[in-house]
């Protein structure tokens, strides 16, 4: 079995400005009840492993998805955000700061990964058990690569790690597929978690986000960082450094994908990371700013250096108290 070495912690229309509206706190409010969801055995078929089923025509071709997203990147706001969507929420008072699209339908790439790590977590399984890279976590769809050779065997918990820390595609599918139950009750699980948080614009159909079927909007995943923020766990796998990994003779060095957390000007809590081709660069985060509670998503950013400049010039904005804007895409 493999041992950790060392872990640091750390065609559109015109664009309409209205007042944001002041929401309740209903993620918050349903975060306790996740404990008690049950899934059913029975319903809907097993996604495939690693989406093994996708031809190459699909992986290459552009689909309408982004197509979507192309007509929603129109819109234009008054901070110029490169994101196609955007929500900027105080987590405390549920009052939205700044808005774009935020109810766009988009697809969202390794944010998919909090979800799984949420509903692990609440599933109470137990970290130290052993679970093993095999041939059925190879990606398929997008052939992405993996530094966990089929063989490598680690616990949940530094499987989980990697997964949310590093976006690590084969460690995430492997703790869909060795849930109890299998891959299909497990995302049936993601998608029950989504629909008691109030998530009605959320579908999950795997758990690493390599699928462009896994899509949701800025204003359902504010909702599941309020939750998944509780979580002590998984403020501190999100927000780890760098975590190394000895497989057979060799270290594996990991690094977190969100560069802010080397920035001593930000307090994150929380934070994902996302990219496929068809969901652009997407970032979630809660961070701390001057005694408040925030919650960032940005999705669909055409490259990462233009997510976390989308990130601080919000942060900027709200420092300097410009107050509450909404924008939204107008048919």
């Amino acid at each position: 079995m493999a041992a950790v070495q060392k872990s640091a912690a750390p065609g559109a229309r015109k664009a309409v400005a209205r007042p944001a509206a002041r929401r309740s706190r209903a993620a918050t409010a349903t975060g306790s009840n996740i404990g008690k969801l049950r899934v059913s055995h029975a319903s809907a078929p097993a996604p495939a492993p690693a989406a093994a089923t996708a031809s190459r025509a699909h992986a290459s071709a552009r689909p309408a998805a982004q197509r979507a997203s192309a007509s929603v990147h129109a819109a234009v706001d008054r901070l110029g955000l490169n994101a196609a969507a955007a929500l900027v929420v105080d987590q405390d008072t549920g009052e939205e700061l700044y808005a774009k699209n935020a109810d766009a339908v988009l697809p969202i790439a390794s944010l998919t990964k909090l979800m799984t790590g949420l509903a692990l977590t609440r599933a109470e399984l137990p970290l130290d058990e052993p679970i093993t890279i095999t041939s059925a976590d190879i990606d398929r769809l997008k052939n992405s690569g993996s530094r966990l050779p089929v063989g490598t065997t680690l616990s949940r918990g530094e499987m989980m790690q990697l997964a949310l820390m590093s976006s690590e595609n084969r460690a995430a599918h492997a703790l869909g597929r060795t849930y109890p139950g299998g891959m299909a009750r497990f995302v049936r699980l993601m998608n029950a978690h989504a629909q008691l948080l109030g998530m009605n614009d959320t579908h999950y159909v795997e758990p690493t986000g390599l699928s462009s079927q896994n899509r949701s909007s800025a204003r359902d995943l504010v909702r599941l960082v309020s939750v998944a923020g509780n979580q002590t766990l998984l403020r501190r796998w999100t927000t780890s450094l760098s975590h190394d990994v000895s497989v057979g003779k060799r270290v594996i060095p990991y690094r977190n994908t969100n560069a802010l957390l080397w920035d001593p000007d930000w307090d994150i809590r929380l934070q994902k990371t996302g990219y496929i081709r068809e969901a652009g660069r997407c970032l979630l985060m809660q961070i701390e700013m001057d005694g408040r509670r925030l919650i960032m998503v940005f999705l669909d950013a055409d490259s990462g250096k233009s997510r976390l400049a989308d990130a601080k010039r919000v942060r900027q904005w709200v420092a300097l108290g410009q107050g509450t804007e909404s924008y939204a895409y107008s048919n």
